[in-house]
């Protein structure tokens, strides 16, 4: 079961005006389950997004980025889950193509208007007939008030949804963010398998917005792994329709990236908590760094370790295998005499060694709990940052030993 996270509740997602959503049973994979998501805008919004830097990116992210630069106006996003369209080739590229050409045709606007998003198996073709079958039902069930459906409607491994809404007051008026993410296994966004949609009443010009969603993803997505693969299809969109008539600009961005940051990253934290197989959310608080990219580097080795990440799983205080990561992390010039080790409260090792206050009871009660903090104090800079991982169980390898039966 997802640790501590619940599904979100469907009265406390709020609309966002501009934007409606409908959902479909399109069988893509198997019958009788939300599989299809067409999220359409008002005209006048704008868009932007950071994707997978994969190289092996799947087919919509390709012809995603294109339509974007097209700078025609984007009208709609169509998600399909059950098929990530990934390893397809020209066969991938015609497919998702003609489901935005038979998307625009129903929504009366071009092709390049819309965004398309697959998530699931890689290397099967995309069944683009069931696909086009399944349009009309969802622009049937388009509704502003649809963010809890069309959040289940994304999912594949995931055990519950994940959404999410925060207002903010803005220039003294309300602005509404409202946003969901899919993801559980094959995490380990490097964008700029997660797929995540963040939608604002604020008005923000193309390239604010393309700074507000960057910022954002630093801060939330791109700090989160389940179990190091970094998805072909991972995608993180940023929309606002302008219609709170609010406009964001230098003077008053510092609000609107708060708010934005804040929705991704407990969207973010939730697909964490949503582990494939996951018993343990781990926090890892990286300190006292040279920069970001060496806080970073710590904290993924740590994080990536199957060896931590088992420990932890049968709550057993092997903190020596932190200390292996930290050393392996590839930081060359790091003095080990001059770090402390903390699990939570609970100093575990300084000066190069096991802490002289150091109880195995100790760190065998932090270990027991559900939620757990490691901090490294590198004593070696000014700059932090903070990761989230979970631990590897049994039902990770049962999850993705039979994902495609």
């Amino acid at each position: 079961m997802p640790v501590n996270l619940s599904a979100p509740v469907a009265a406390q997602l709020l609309p966002v005006a501009g934007v409606s959503l409908g959902v479909a049973e399109a069988g893509i994979k198997r019958a009788n389950r939300k599989d299809l998501l067409v999220i359409k805008l008002d005209e006048g919004a704008t868009v932007a997004g950071v994707f997978t830097t994969n190289r092996f990116c799947a087919a919509p992210v390709i012809v995603a980025k294109e339509h974007l630069v097209s700078k025609k106006g984007i009208r709609a996003l169509l998600v399909n889950t059950g098929n990530a369209n990934a390893g397809t080739g020209e066969q991938g590229m015609a497919a998702a193509r003609t489901s935005c050409a038979e998307l625009a045709k129903l929504l009366g606007c071009a092709p390049e208007q819309v965004l398309p998003y697959s998530t699931g198996v890689i290397m099967e073709p995309l069944p683009v007939d069931k696909i086009i079958a399944g349009l009309p039902q969802a622009i049937a069930n388009l509704k502003a008030d649809n963010w809890y459906d069309a959040s289940q409607a994304i999912m594949t491994t995931d055990i519950v949804a994940k959404a999410v809404s925060r207002q903010v007051q803005i220039d003294g008026k309300t602005v509404i963010v409202t946003g969901m993410s899919k993801g559980s296994g094959m995490i380990h966004p490097n964008m700029a398998t997660m797929l995540g949609y963040i939608a604002t009443d604020a008005a923000i010009g193309q390239p604010l917005l393309q700074q507000l969603v960057s910022e954002a993803a630093n801060r939330s997505f791109n700090c989160i792994t389940v179990d190091g693969d970094t998805s072909t299809n991972d995608a993180l969109m940023l929309i606002a329709t302008g219609k709170s008539g609010v406009s964001i600009n230098e003077a008053n961005r510092a609000a609107m990236q708060a708010a934005i940051t804040e929705v991704a990253t407990l969207l973010a934290q939730a697909i964490v908590r949503d582990g494939e197989g996951a018993t343990k959310f781990i926090t890892i608080k990286i300190e006292d760094g040279k920069d970001e990219a060496e806080c970073k580097k710590f904290g993924y080795a740590i994080a990536h370790s199957p060896l931590v990440k088992t420990a932890f799983f049968a709550s057993d205080p092997n903190l020596g295998r932190i200390l292996a990561a930290i050393g392996y992390a590839g930081v060359n010039d790091l003095n080990v005499e001059t770090l402390k080790l903390y699990l939570d409260d609970v100093l575990v090792a300084e000066n190069g060694g096991r802490a002289a206050s150091y109880q195995e009871e100790d760190g065998q009660r932090v270990m027991q709990q559900s939620d757990i903090t490691i901090r490294v104090a590198l004593n070696r800079g000014k700059v932090n940052a903070t990761l989230w991982t979970c631990d590897f169980s049994y039902d990770y390898v049962k999850i993705n030993a039979s994902y495609r039966s």
